[in-house]
Parts: C-alpha cells; sequence; structure tokens
C-alpha cells in the first residue's frame, strides 16, 4: 500500500526538497503541496491524505490551528489523515501546542532522509512518531512552561473496584490522581511509551503481544482523557514516572507471559 502525503510548508524550496525525499520511495507518493494552513486544511479534505507534514509556523492560519481542525473538526469521508508537525529545536512551544492540537508526531526539519520516510510510514499505521533523541528535549521545554500553558487532560471517572487489588504503590510514586485509573502494568506501558518504544518493542520488552500492547495503550488513553501516544508521553514526563527507578525495571518474564494471557482490563 502506498502512504499519501500531503506537504504543508510556507517555503517552496523546503517542499521541493521534502517530495525529492519522498517520491523516491516505492512505498511514499506526494499527492499534494500546501503553502499555508488554510490550504492545508482544504487539500486536506479534497486529497485524503494518509499523512499530512506540516510546518507549524505558516503565515495566515498556522499549522497548529491546520492541525486542530484536522484533528478535531474532520468531516470526513473516511478517518482524518495524521498530522506530522516539522520544527527546529528552537520552536519547540509551538510543536507543544500542534501536540496538544492533536499532532500524531513531530520531525526535526533536519531529519535524515530514511527517519522522515520511517515516521512517515510509523504515522500511517496509526503509531505516534516520537525520536527518542529529540523527545527529550521537547518534554523539558514543554515542562518549564508556565502551569496555564501545559496539557491538561479531563480527569477519568473513578474505576469500578476490582476485588482482591493490592496496593500497587501510586501514592509512594506522586502519581497524580488521575493515573490511579491505570493498573501497574498499564504503567509500565505507558512509561515505555514516554521513552519513545513502539508497540513492538514494548511487546517484546514485557512480553506480550503486540495485540495486547495496542489494546492496553487505546485503554491508557481512553482511560486518561488523551487523544494520542505523545500527550500521554508529555503526562508520564509531567508526573515523573520516567524518572522512577520502580518503574524503570518491567516484570519478568513469567510474570509477563502470565500476564498476557489474563484478562487486561484487570491484570496488574
Amino acid at each position: 500500500m502506498t502512504v499519501r502525503v500531503l506537504l504543508a510548508d510556507d517555503q517552496e524550496m523546503v517542499r521541493t526538497a521534502l517530495r525529492l525525499v519522498i517520491d523516491r520511495r516505492e512505498d511514499l507518493s506526494v499527492v499534494g503541496e500546501s503553502s499555508d494552513g488554510e490550504q492545508a486544511v482544504s487539500h486536506a479534505i479534497e486529497l485524503q491524505p494518509d499523512v499530512v507534514l506540516m510546518d507549524v509556523r505558516m503565515p495566515g492560519m498556522t499549522g497548529v490551528e491546520a492541525t486542530r481542525r484536522i484533528t478535531t473538526s474532520w468531516p470526513g469521508p473516511g478517518p482524518a489523515p495524521r498530522v506530522l508537525v516539522l520544527t527546529t529545536f528552537d520552536l519547540d512551544e509551538y510543536v507543544h501546542a500542534a501536540l496538544r492540537a492533536g499532532a500524531a508526531g513531530f520531525l526535526l526539519k533536519n531529519s535524515p532522509p530514511d527517519q522522515l520516510t520511517h515516521a512517515l510510514r510509523t504515522a500511517a499505521a496509526g503509531e505516534a512518531v516520537l525520536a527518542p533523541s529529540v523527545t527529550r528535549r521537547l518534554i523539558d521545554t514543554v515542562t518549564a512552561l508556565p502551569a496555564a500553558l501545559l496539557p491538561n487532560a479531563p480527569a477519568p471517572p473513578d474505576p469500578a473496584p476490582r476485588e482482591g487489588r493490592q496496593e500497587d504503590g501510586l501514592d509512594r510514586l506522586g502519581t497524580p490522581g488521575m493515573l490511579s485509573a491505570l493498573t501497574e502494568r498499564e504503567l509500565h506501558v505507558l512509561v515505555l511509551v514516554a521513552r519513545g518504544m513502539s508497540n513492538a518493542r514494548i511487546a517484546a520488552a514485557l512480553g506480550l503481544s503486540e495485540g495486547n500492547v495496542k489494546s492496553r495503550v487505546n485503554r491508557i488513553l481512553t482511560r486518561l482523557g488523551l487523544e494520542n501516544r505523545v500527550q500521554a508521553a508529555l503526562l508520564a514526563h509531567q508526573a515523573g514516572l520516567t524518572g522512577s527507578t520502580r518503574m524503570a525495571t518491567p516484570p519478568g518474564p513469567r510474570q509477563a507471559t502470565a500476564d498476557s494471557t489474563g484478562d487486561p482490563s484487570t491484570s496488574s
């Protein structure tokens, strides 16, 4: 299957360079170009690409607003395209806004061609693009912002009581109350998501099937009221989970294997 890509950037030279890289791959194809946010939205509706590669700073409607309109007000038909935002290191605050608007991930404008094409395939497959080499810098920038600018996910409803559940140490971790809706195994998954690991790598680390991991990630997003894995990663970093020694070591193979055969909604 060919991944259809829409390029949105106000610089023609940047679009030309991106097109040259993308069109050289047999499984990738540029279906259109947009020079501002308004064009990006209208072209996305008209051309129905799989992925929109979106610059965040453009004249008129910004890439942030265009991302928000595509992800939250998609008129269809079919699912909304995935949006990858393009940035440089000095524009991290704009990337944060785009992630809050529903972007599936971010890329640096100086990313190597192979990284760019891999990111497009990853986004088209429904996964977030979290490059470990740059995610840490983005997280540091985001968490340094004033509290009013940080993402505020709605608190999920109180989870149904689970018989026999033992204290899982969430309070000792200093985890926000909203994370108490997650099982301990889901917290492990959340931490690995925050470290930029794909479903396949998480599955290998925890001894679960890839389908099981995908189901858990979807459940985590639903319980926390989040839209994508990137927002989940931001929340995990803000909660201090990724720096926790206790969360750093996943369960052993025996425990992981046993858990993968049980009810994912109750195992911990």
